[in-house]
């Protein structure tokens, strides 16, 4: 009898394992901040949802006053402005970079 070799399992995303603890919003401004001119394809591969999603959080984003999106040639570059406060009541004494600096 020959013994079948089980594939090793795929490590799940965050997302498929159920929740986690900051939003998709707060993911897609992490990977901003860190790289700049990100693709929409890579920072939806990063985070684990479609690149539609990651659209529709970009222009959330920028409407609201939290990046500002400048063309670069082919490419997007996106600007995080740090001073934005966090819009929950029980944050809003908070703005991004102390966010971030929690999350480096």
């Amino acid at each position: 009898m020959e013994k079948s070799i089980s594939p090793i399992a795929k490590p799940k995303l965050p997302t498929e394992a159920g929740w986690t603890f900051l939003t998709n919003h707060t993911h897609v401004i992490v990977c901003l901040v860190r790289e700049p001119e990100m693709r929409i394809r890579d920072l939806a591969l990063d985070i684990g949802i479609t690149e539609r999603a990651v659209q529709r959080i970009l222009a959330e984003l920028e409407s609201s006053g939290v990046i500002t999106k400048q063309r670069e040639g082919r490419r997007n570059r996106y600007t995080v402005h740090l001073g934005y406060r966090l819009r929950h009541p029980l944050e809003s004494q908070c703005d991004l970079e102390h966010l971030l600096q929690v999350l480096r």
